[in-house]
């Protein structure tokens, strides 16, 4: 029977994307494995891989078109001996809403031919029942569990619908573990509800508790008669209003400063660039700093931790993100393991991920997890800011430009030092202030001494 092909999920936020470009026609033959489409995310585009095997009946939806919810329909695929005819001529919408009234004339009709000696329910006919097999047109999408899309075929998906079945508990029977018809069947329901139920459920508590501000139609008529020009939120810009929102309005944030002297570290920076110059390595303050970071989540364990809604999460490894302005928005490209990294190292993969995070070339992996997060605004100039933590971080560094200032020797003397003002943004439930602070003094006395990073 058809095959419906969906919108996937490329990365566990993703609710909706941009169908940017289809890579078949209908028509061609694929296998599992051939690259079907390309998919805008809120991040990136990514090729989308075919999982069956078939031919491209029909394109559902049209290359171009933006905000295609994760498992809508966007095309089908048919099985051998299939063709177009097959296929619904409004496969991929949602099924109609049936109308109260039409539920009453069935009930009503049902009654009366229970009513009636000798007459039962008319049945269907066995040809009806077969064409209703190969129906897509009310199927819900396929679920998905641990990010994987569980295959199911659209009458099962419409028979477990009916049924309050969850199709995460029932074993599939067919070609590569597919549920069908039969497997549905003879499923029992579960007495607890599904997890979109139970997400469902807890929807509106969630919407309650996070405000938006006034209304799009209040804004628009307190500048009416003024000139302005009305910007798209791409998904990006979509997104990052939705995670910062959510982060000041359920994140504890407290906040930690230090002055940290960068004198010491200029100079071996320069010291070191004159010895790796003949290998094209350049390294800047800020590979420094991931580095300092990196070996301070080392020294202070219980601070390389996140915020795992009812529990916190201990890393072993010290991942730590890096913000990357990019146009319209921004990427948090993560540098796995660098505790474990040489500076040089850590300079080349940075610069690897910043170039393609401009590009919206990063795959998930490379900018989702870690446990800490830097942003640099001193190359813009600026002295001091406070950063919002990216949940589920533990703690974000913000690092402003290194200033020369009057400072007081250890002797007493009134100097001259290049000073650097950071500020440790961080989340209450997972590091305390005692805690945060052991982390921030061990990420200065690295930075004020840093020939201690390459020992």
């Amino acid at each position: 029977m058809p095959t419906e092909i969906l919108m996937p999920a490329l990365s566990p936020t993703m609710e909706e994307g941009t169908l940017a470009k289809w890579l078949v026609k209908e028509g061609d033959t694929v296998s599992a494995g051939d690259l079907l489409a390309e998919i805008e995310t809120d991040k990136a585009t990514m090729e989308f891989e075919a999982v069956d095997e078939g031919v491209i009946g029909k394109i559902l939806i049209e290359e171009g078109t933006e905000g295609v919810k994760v498992n809508t329909a966007i095309a089908v695929i048919l099985e051998e001996g299939e063709s177009a005819d097959d296929i619904e001529a409004d496969a991929g919408k949602p099924a109609p809403a049936k109308d109260e009234k039409d539920d009453d004339k069935e009930e009503a009709g049902q009654k009366e031919a229970e009513e009636k000696p000798g007459t039962d329910a008319p049945a269907k006919d066995s040809k009806e029942d077969k064409a209703d097999e190969g129906k897509t047109t009310s199927a819900p999408p396929a679920p998905q569990q641990d990010g994987k899309r569980i295959f199911a075929s659209p009458l099962a998906r419409r028979i477990a619908a009916d049924k309050g079945l969850d199709l995460r508990e029932i074993k599939g029977s067919g070609p590569k573990g597919r549920i069908v018809k039969a497997d549905v069947e003879a499923a029992k329901p579960s007495d607890k509800p599904a997890p979109e139920a139970r997400a469902d459920a807890k929807a509106p508590a969630q919407a309650a508790a996070m405000p938006t501000g006034p209304a799009t139609e209040t804004v628009l008529k307190m500048y009416e008669g003024r000139e302005f020009e009305e910007m798209k939120l791409d998904g990006m810009r979509r997104t990052i209003a939705a995670r910062l929102t959510e982060a000041k309005q359920t994140i504890p944030h407290f906040y930690l400063r230090r002055d940290i002297r960068l004198d010491a570290l200029l100079k071996l920076r320069s010291e070191m660039n004159a010895g790796l110059e003949s290998r094209g390595v350049k390294l800047s303050v800020n590979d420094f700093i991931i580095k300092a970071c990196a070996n301070a989540l080392q020294a202070i364990p219980d601070a390389n931790a996140v915020w795992a809604g009812d529990r916190i999460l201990k890393l072993k490894p010290s991942d730590v993100a890096v913000a990357v302005a990019i146009e319209g928005g921004l990427f948090t490209p993560v540098l796995q393991d660098a505790e474990k990294k040489s500076l040089s190292t850590l300079s080349a993969e940075m610069k690897d991920l910043a170039t393609r995070a401009r590009d919206r070339k990063l795959a998930p992996h490379e900018y989702q997890g870690g446990s800490f997060a830097i942003s640099n605004l001193g190359m813009f100039g600026i002295d001091n800011f406070d950063a919002v933590i990216n949940p589920p971080h533990g703690a974000i560094l913000a690092v402003g430009a290194g200033v020369k200032k009057p400072v007081v020797g250890k002797d007493g003397e009134l100097t001259t030092a290049t000073v650097m003002s950071v500020t440790l943004s961080v989340d209450h439930r997972v590091i305390d202030g005692a805690l945060g602070a052991e982390l921030l003094q061990v990420i200065t006395d690295q930075l004020e001494n840093p020939l201690a990073m390459l020992a």
